[in-house]
């Protein structure tokens, strides 16, 4: 959720009754310190910081979340014994992003409290082992003893009840909410998402770091490239610095990274992040009767 997910997305979520995440993989230092505080003057809910291991000045954004007593933290990108017991000894809760039962597995082992396991239909930067959320989450759930986050291609209410009848305790929403009123993604980029249909994503670059984006006239430079069996070096110099910047923040449609998940075929209109999670909820519930009438039946 990179350029998407500021301060008005995570309190709008979380202030629905979901637990809103900024993300701050997009963010210098002062920036992230100034949308902890905004959030925090919006909501009186819990909000939670995602935090890529991978980013350079990840001492500094600790060192924010710590001062601004940010009371969940999701760790993504990295070797989560780095950080969760400096981040847990400051009464943290810690969430680490996983693609795989092995992963899921060190992650409890290095103690964190919940892991988001994240199939390969999710957008943005990915798993290399293209494990699909269907076979994924029942995976993570055999592994680990504790709460398993189901990610990857839910968006409605009814994916998330299948997320849970598999082994979830819980779902993580991403590209439904990048076409939401409040996130931070520029509107040419939210029109891309809705206008998105079924084969409009791929998940490419595995040999720098898989990304599912939107197929545009940056994805087929990256198709010439391969055709050419280039070298991951030509690929690194391929996308460059600031291209996921320069498509979902600043619209550049063309020359721009589109990162959203394969769901987006499934969504056709920007909506208020409330009403989001008020449908959802709502799907989730009826679906549930639903699906409870029916066991009775077969019975």
């Amino acid at each position: 959720m990179i350029w998407c997910s500021g301060w008005e997305l995570a309190s709008a979520v979380s202030n629905a009754g979901g637990l809103g995440i900024i993300g701050s993989g997009s963010m210098y230092p002062e920036v992230l310190k100034e949308h902890v505080k905004k959030c925090k003057a919006a909501t009186n809910k819990p909000f939670a910081v995602n935090l890529p291991m991978l980013y350079p000045d990840i001492d500094k954004h600790i060192q924010t979340i710590i001062e601004e007593n940010v009371p969940i933290v999701f760790t993504s990108a990295g070797n989560p014994k780095t950080y969760t017991k400096m981040l847990k000894d400051h009464g943290k809760v810690v969430v680490h992003v996983v693609s795989s039962s092995k992963f899921a597995q060190k992650a409890q082992e290095a103690g964190v409290d919940a892991v988001v396991a994240e199939g390969f239909e999710a957008g943005g930067h990915n798993g290399r082992e293209e494990t699909t959320t269907l076979c994924l989450i029942p995976l993570v759930r055999n592994a680990v003893s504790i709460p398993v986050i189901a990610a990857g291609g839910i968006a409605n209410g009814r994916q998330m009840l299948a997320a849970m009848i598999m082994g979830a305790d819980a779902v993580q929403v991403g590209s439904r909410f990048v076409a939401s009123e409040e996130s931070s993604a520029h509107a040419n980029f939210k029109k891309a998402v809705v206008d998105a249909k079924e084969g409009d994503t791929v998940l490419t670059l595995k040999e720098i770091t898989p990304v599912r984006l939107i197929k545009n006239h940056f994805y087929q430079k990256v198709e010439e490239a391969y055709s050419r069996c280039a070298e991951p070096e030509e690929l690194k110099e391929l996308l460059g610095r600031g291209r996921a910047k320069k498509g979902m923040f600043e619209g550049d449609l063309n020359e721009g990274e589109l990162e959203i998940g394969q769901i987006a075929a499934m969504l056709n209109e920007v909506k208020p992040a409330a009403t989001i999670v008020r449908e959802m909820m709502t799907e989730y519930n009826e679906a549930l009767r639903e699906w409870k009438q029916q066991s009775e039946y077969k019975i």
